[in-house]
């Protein structure tokens, strides 16, 4: 008897759709099933509020989650850095796939690349982590840019660019090598310029607790190397108490001595978003091979965070 198609709960965005059909695709080789795609519409997508006003915490996920709880969809696949840090008990992460291109880039006009941009230059993006350190980067460098919120798809973003409104955007690798528009990045940005948000490039395959089996299966989709570098970037959010809308930038990345992984360092950053303050720090540690030294070294770069007045410069903290 033919088994039924799995349900796999996905916003309703090209990205959202493109990522999860990626997903689709693994889950039916790996158990030779259908899935089929089900498109949720979340409250962060029908609110035209920038996400720093609707505090960014589960604005995308939450209707996915219900849908979930509520037997609608088997599983759902969420952008990593849209996902509370705090996963309910009913509900669990079962995979995370291998993480894409953390870094963020632009796309700007005539090619520019961000220290080519002009004076005055005006730069979209609807995040105000990359506002910080953007703005950070240009007083430091002599630049002068003005940094303008936005918010939109894709195509929205890439739209004000085109038409000649904005000079450029900031925009996340991952997403435009999704949906395959890697082309139209004019400048990658380091990470010693911005760095990413927790979590950003990665994905999170999220089924119920009591769906044992399917979470075992999922679980295959797995990539332990991807599960360390964000837990420990989400435990660093965590502990600052900052939601993911908060100014705060992190990336766990491995440190190897030629083919040999040898250590995790971690890098934090939090910042006002006009540049003028920044914490920024990292710590290195041997790499985690279990949930609870993951997030040990996220708590403790965010201690030294802290300690150097890291919570005065995110203003009121998301919760």
């Amino acid at each position: 008897m033919t088994q039924k198609a799995l349900r796999l709960g996905t916003r309703r965005s090209k990205l959202a759709m493109a990522q999860s059909g990626h997903v689709a695709d693994a889950v039916r080789q790996l158990t030779g099933r259908e899935v089929e795609l089900v498109e949720i519409t979340t409250y962060g997508d029908t609110s035209r509020e920038h996400l720093a006003q609707i505090g960014g915490t589960g604005v995308f996920v939450t209707a996915l989650r219900d849908a979930l709880l509520a037997g609608e969809v088997d599983f759902a696949v969420h952008s990593l850095k849209d996902l509370p840090t705090a996963q309910p008990d009913d509900l669990v992460v079962a995979a995370m796939p291998r993480r894409e291109d953390p870094r963020d880039v632009l796309i700007a006009r005539d090619g520019l690349t961000f220290t080519e941009l002009p004076e005055g230059a005006r730069v979209g993006t609807g995040s105000p982590r990359r506002m910080a350190q953007l703005n950070a980067y240009a007083r430091n460098h002599g630049m002068r840019i003005e940094t303008v919120p936005i918010r939109g798809n894709i195509d929205t973003r890439v739209g004000y660019v085109r038409k000649g409104e904005l000079d450029a955007v900031v925009l996340a690798a991952a997403g435009l090598s999704r949906i395959g528009r890697s082309d139209e990045v004019t400048d990658f940005l380091s990470v010693d310029t911005v760095l990413p948000a927790p979590g950003q490039g990665a994905l999170a395959i999220e089924c119920t607790a009591a769906n044992a089996d399917l979470a075992a299966t999922l679980a295959e989709l797995d990539d332990p190397f991807t599960r360390a570098a964000v837990t420990a970037e989400r435990s660093l959010l965590a502990a600052l108490e900052a939601g993911c809308s908060a100014p705060v930038g992190a990336l766990a990345d491995l440190l190897a001595d030629g083919q040999v992984v040898k250590e995790m360092r971690l890098r934090g950053v939090v910042g006002t978003t006009d540049g003028s303050a920044l914490v920024q720090l990292s710590t290195t540690g041997p790499v985690p091979t279990t949930h609870d030294q993951a997030m040990a070294l996220g708590r403790e770069l965010a201690d030294e965070m802290l300690a150097k007045g890291a919570a005065g410069l995110m203003g009121e903290r998301a919760h």
